[in-house]
């Protein structure tokens, strides 16, 4: 048995594997989360910020951590907890310790209108509607003589910005600025994303103002009225809470339709068949891509609140309370002890248990807006226009190594 009794956040060890890990390839995770999964239920790592965390990439172990209430996003000593990066978002601890579980119960409370039926199926004929523009404009391009196109840049980077401002009720004006302060805050490196987080407290505070004065049926209407029954929702709450749907709702929605669309393009079979039958096909595509599509991803963070056990027998390692805890969900989603042929774009697979949302009381609450933008963005592109492909080998691709959420840094593709 493995235990460790000492905080890990600042510690000297010059020998820890360090984050991000390299991927030669733009489809597969790099090869060292297989060989830490094999090692021991959890990993000290080194972030990118230097400090020292565990590294979770076992399935069962991460199913099991998502739902543990002993973990949670903020810390007793913020000043003293280990930090992923430098970014303006999910970079180290948030929220008020002591009321945690509480804050969290209201606030699934306060977003559950958002996801209502009927603002789903509003969102729904809004994520239609944008698609089909998008693709209108890829095509006018390519008629212009621009070929390739990017489809990064110009399908899977605005669909998402414009699905989430529509559903935190920034203005349509705003669109291009909101999108840029949130690939700003989600540089992992320097001082700008600091400086990114604060103009987007800034604009968040502006905005929240005009939403008094004139709500919408939107979140950030939505957190305005609660404001009056709460006092600890602040505007700076607000505004960390908007940061961190804008993150969930539009980073991690562009790496996977980008992703997708690359799945599907190098597997003809899988594509032929959302062609044939796109009804009968593309739930079953959307899981599968679900699961495999984020491969530069940092993975999600946690503190522990008090000390955690994690495993068994000779692989039992204790977690000190205060210690950093990255859950790699791209890793646990290739865990061979829970997916056959893991590796494997499967569109078949059943059931397909990923944790791409999480699990238990920290589910994502917007898993039905991102299945519905990736069944509409999906089915969109290969409807139209036809005989789309890649314009370069998948070997020719790169990711933003920078950028907490990894992703392309474009697919040019062709018809």
């Amino acid at each position: 048995m493995t235990t460790i009794a000492t905080s890990t956040a600042h510690d000297d060890a010059p020998d820890l594997p360090q984050l991000p890990f390299p991927s030669e390839r733009v489809l597969r995770i790099s090869p060292l989360y297989e060989r830490l999964r094999a090692a021991g239920p959890v990993t000290r790592v080194r972030t990118p910020a230097g400090d020292v965390a565990w590294l979770v990439t076992r399935y069962e172990e991460a199913k099991a951590l998502f739902a543990d209430r002993r973990l949670g996003r903020s810390h007793p000593r913020p000043e003293e907890a280990a930090e992923v990066s430098d970014a303006g978002v999910m970079a180290g601890p948030s929220g008020d310790h002591e009321h945690e579980d509480e804050d969290h119960a209201n606030l699934r409370r306060l977003l559950t209108p958002a996801f209502s039926a009927k603002r789903t199926r509003r969102l729904h004929d809004r994520v239609a509607e944008l698609a089909e523009g998008l693709v209108d404009d890829l095509v006018a391009a390519h008629d212009r003589g621009e070929d390739p196109v990017d489809l990064h840049a110009g399908f899977s980077v605005p669909l998402p910005i414009f699905v989430i401002c529509e559903l935190l009720g920034v203005p349509v004006e705003d669109r291009a600025y909101f999108k840029g302060l949130s690939e700003r805050m989600a540089t992992m490196t320097g001082d700008d994303p600091a400086v990114a987080r604060t103009e987007f407290e800034r604009y968040t505070g502006r905005l929240a103002e005009a939403k008094r004065a004139e709500p919408g049926e939107d979140v950030i209407s939505d957190l305005v009225a609660a404001q009056a029954q709460d006092p600890r929702l602040t505007d700076t709450r607000v505004a960390e809470l908007t940061a961190g749907l804008l993150f969930a709702g539009h980073e991690t929605t562009v790496n996977r339709l980008s992703l997708g669309v690359l799945l599907l393009l190098v597997d003809p079979a899988a594509r032929d068949r959302l062609l044939a039958d796109p009804e009968g096909e593309v739930d079953g595509i959307v899981e599968e891509v679900l699961r495999l599509a984020e491969p530069g991803g940092m993975g999600l963070l946690r503190y522990a609140h008090t000390d955690v056990v994690v495993g068994e027998g000779d692989d039992e390692v204790t977690i000190p309370a205060g210690d950093a805890v990255v859950i790699v969900t791209s890793a646990a989603n290739r865990d061979e002890g829970a997916f056959g042929d893991a590796d494997a774009f499967d569109p078949g697979r059943a059931p397909n248990p990923h944790l791409s949302f999480g699990h238990g009381p920290h589910f994502c609450i917007g898993a039905s807006l991102a299945r519905i933008e990736l069944r509409v963005g999906l089915a969109t592109l290969f409807r139209r226009p036809p005989g789309l492909r890649a314009a370069v080998e998948p070997s020719a691709l790169t990711l933003h190594t920078e950028r907490l959420t990894g992703g392309l840094d474009e697919l040019p593709v062709s018809w």
